[in-house]
């Protein structure tokens, strides 16, 4: 391991298993802000190809784990907004990851959920579409929602995040203070 990787900062919060039982805030960001899922017009998300792609394995994503449902969520232009929910510790691995989740380490089911959505639209984009400069941020950004405000709360940002832009753009500062310090680039 490189000094580098040392200093890395882990997204996770320490010493939490996410795998349990719980609703999950997460963000999801392309590498340097590339527009690739579409565009913003008259404050509405218009998902291209990529999109739509994107919109398709995010949906499958209650058919690929049992215990595992998917709430709000919006495709931006360069990031995915979207709230899971992990209805129980399930261990079964699929065909799309077969990293088995490792509650010790503090990742779970969640990173499990996320790197395989991660890998079905990179797959599908480079080797059926051409597109072989398309990639992901590293990691993701999480949220664990703890009552029924915040989840009101990040449902509504979630909604709303289209209205808001030309705000937001490019400035993952102006996500929503009820998300922890760890959502900083």
């Amino acid at each position: 391991m490189n000094s580098i990787q040392k200093e890395r900062k882990l997204n996770r919060l320490k010493e939490y298993d996410y795998s349990k039982c719980g609703y999950y805030f997460v963000t999801i960001c392309i590498i340097r802000g590339v527009e690739y899922f579409g565009k913003i017009d008259n404050e509405k998300m218009v998902l291209n190809q990529y999109g739509k792609i994107a919109q398709e394995y995010w949906s499958e994503i209650p058919n690929i784990y049992d215990k595992v449902e998917i709430d709000e969520f919006i495709i931006m232009p360069n990031h995915i907004h979207g709230i899971i929910i992990i209805q129980e510790n399930d261990n079964k691995r699929t065909e799309q990851c077969s990293v088995p989740t490792n509650t010790e380490s503090g990742y779970g089911l969640l990173s499990k959920v996320i790197k395989s959505f991660k890998n079905a639209v990179t797959k599908k984009n480079r080797q059926e579409l051409g597109v072989n400069n398309f990639q992901w941020q590293r990691s993701f950004y999480d949220h664990v929602i703890r009552n029924e405000k915040s989840l009101y709360e990040i449902r509504k940002y979630i909604i709303n995040n289209p209205l808001k832009w030309d705000l937001e753009k490019n400035n993952i500062e102006n996500l929503p203070s009820i998300l922890c310090s760890n959502s900083k680039k």
